[in-house]
C-alpha cells in the first residue's frame, strides 16, 4: 500500500485531495467558531441558526452541480479538470481572506458556498481517475489511503481552524493560510499525469432535475454498484451522527470540557485511517466486499456497547467539568474509547471496499456519474442524519440511546450488503 504514495500516478492525487480536504474543514471550523463568538451576534442572527445553516450551505451545491460535474469528467481529461477546480480554490480562498478582513458573515457564506461547490466538481473527477492510474489489484490500496488521508485531513483542519481563527489577528493567519494551502493544493494538482477523456462528443447538461434522474436511472439497474452507493450513504449517516454529537455528548453526560471532544475526533479520524490501510492487507488487492457484512457488525456492536457503557443521567448544573487528560486517566472511561476506535476502525474496512466497487463494477463511461449519484445520495442521508437526530433528540432519546439506534440499523445494512 505505501508504495503507492511513492509513484507519481498516485501521490500527487494523494497530496491535491489531502490539502484540498484539509482547506476545507480548516476554513468550516474557523467559520463556525467566528460565527459563534463573534460575527452571529454581529449580524443580529441567533449564531445556532447561522452554524446550521452553513451545515447546510456548504451540502448544497453537491445537489446543484452533480450532473454538470459528472459530464464534465467525462467530457475532458480529469487531471486538467482537477487543475481547474484547484485554481479556482485560490480565487475562491482569496475571497475569504476578504471576508474575514471585512467581518461580513454573508460574504464568508457565499464563500463556504463556493467552496462546496469546487468539492462538487473535484469529488467525480478525483475517484473515477483512480482507475485510468491505478491497476485493478492498487485500487483497494489506493482508496484505503484516499479515505485514510482525508479523515486525517479533516481532524487536523477542523482543530487548527478552530484554534487560530480566535487568537490575536487570526483572521488575518487563517485568511492567509487558506490561499497557502489552496496554491499549494493546485501546484501539486500539476503533477497528476493526463488521461484521455473518456467520452469528448459528450454535451454536458444543466439541468438539474432532468439530468440527475437520468443519471438514477442508469445506476438502479447495475446491482452491485447501486447497491455499494447506498451502502456508502449509510456509513456517512453514520459518522455525522456520531460526529455531530461528539460535542454535546462529551459536556452533557460525559462532563467533560471540548478537549474531550476534540480527542473523540481524533481517535475516529485515526480509527477510520487504520481500517483503511488495514483493509487493503486483509483483501491482497482483490475488489471484493468479502469483509463488508462482518465490518458492519463491528460498527453495530460497538455502538451498543457504546450505548450500554454510557447511558447515565445528564450531568447536574454545577458539577465539576473534567479535561482530557483526567478523563482517560480514569479506567473506566478506556471502554468509551474502545468503543469509538472499533466503530471507526470498522468503518475504514467498510468503505474502502466499497468505493472499489463502483469504480470497477460500473462501465466507465459511468464512472464519473456513479460517483455524481453517490455524493448526491451521502448527502440526502446526511440531511436525514441531522434531522432525525434532531427529532429523536427533540422527543426526549438521550444521546447514549441514539447511538443506540445505529446498531440494529446497521446490523441490517450488513446484511443487505451480504446479498448484493
Amino acid at each position: 500500500m505505501i508504495k503507492l504514495l511513492f509513484v507519481r500516478r498516485f501521490m500527487p492525487l494523494f497530496l491535491t485531495q489531502f490539502l484540498g480536504a484539509f482547506n476545507d474543514n480548516f476554513f468550516k471550523s474557523a467559520l463556525m467558531m467566528l460565527i459563534t463568538y463573534r460575527l452571529g451576534d454581529a449580524a443580529g442572527v441567533d449564531s445556532r441558526i447561522l452554524v446550521n445553516a452553513a451545515a447546510g450551505v456548504f451540502i448544497l451545491p453537491f445537489f446543484v452541480f452533480a450532473p454538470t460535474a459528472s459530464d464534465l469528467a467525462d467530457k475532458y481529461d480529469r487531471s486538467d479538470l482537477m487543475r481547474w477546480v484547484k485554481f479556482a480554490e485560490i480565487v475562491v480562498m482569496s475571497g475569504a481572506a476578504l471576508g474575514f478582513w471585512l467581518g461580513n458573515v454573508w460574504v464568508l457564506m457565499a464563500v463556504l458556498f463556493l467552496m462546496g461547490a469546487q468539492s462538487a466538481f473535484f469529488s467525480p473527477a478525483k475517484y473515477s481517475i483512480l482507475p485510468q492510474h491505478l491497476r485493478e489489484d492498487e485500487l483497494i490500496a489506493g482508496n484505503g489511503l484516499i479515505q485514510m488521508g482525508t479523515y486525517l485531513a479533516i481532524l487536523t483542519g477542523t482543530i487548527s481552524g478552530g484554534l487560530m481563527i480566535l487568537r490575536e489577528n487570526g483572521i488575518y493567519w487563517v485568511g492567509g493560510l487558506a490561499v497557502s494551502i489552496a496554491a499549494l493544493g493546485w501546484l501539486s494538482s500539476m503533477f497528476i499525469p493526463p488521461t484521455a477523456p473518456i467520452e469528448p462528443s459528450r454535451k454536458v447538461s444543466f439541468n438539474l432535475v432532468g439530468r440527475t434522474a437520468e443519471m438514477f436511472r442508469e445506476i438502479v439497474p447495475m446491482r452491485k454498484v447501486f447497491g455499494a452507493m447506498l451502502a456508502i450513504s449509510w456509513f456517512w449517516l453514520v459518522g455525522s451522527v456520531f460526529l455531530a454529537q461528539f460535542p454535546t455528548y462529551s459536556r452533557l453526560i460525559l462532563g467533560t470540557d471540548e478537549s474531550v471532544a476534540t480527542a473523540f475526533l481524533a481517535i475516529f479520524s485515526c480509527g477510520i485511517g487504520i481500517g483503511s490501510m488495514v483493509c487493503d492487507s486483509l483483501l491482497k488487492g482483490k475488489v471484493t466486499t468479502k469483509f463488508v457484512p462482518s465490518a458492519a457488525y463491528g460498527i453495530a456492536i460497538a455502538s451498543v456497547l457504546l450505548w450500554w457503557v454510557s447511558d447515565r443521567p445528564p450531568v447536574e448544573a454545577g458539577t465539576p467539568i473534567i479535561g482530557a487528560w483526567e478523563f482517560f486517566a480514569r479506567p473506566e472511561n478506556w471502554t468509551i474509547t474502545a468503543c469509538l476506535f472499533v466503530i471507526a476502525f470498522c468503518g475504514g474496512l467498510y468503505i474502502v471496499p466499497l468505493y472499489a466497487v463502483m469504480q470497477t463494477k460500473a462501465p466507465e463511461e459511468k464512472v464519473s456519474s456513479v460517483i455524481a449519484c453517490s455524493n448526491i445520495s451521502d448527502s440526502i442521508f446526511m440531511a436525514v442524519a441531522a434531522l432525525g437526530a434532531g427529532v429523536l433528540i427533540s422527543w426526549g432519546i438521550s444521546i447514549p440511546q441514539l447511538f443506540l439506534t445505529m446498531g440494529p440499523t446497521t446490523f441490517i445494512v450488513g446484511l443487505l450488503v451480504g446479498i448484493i
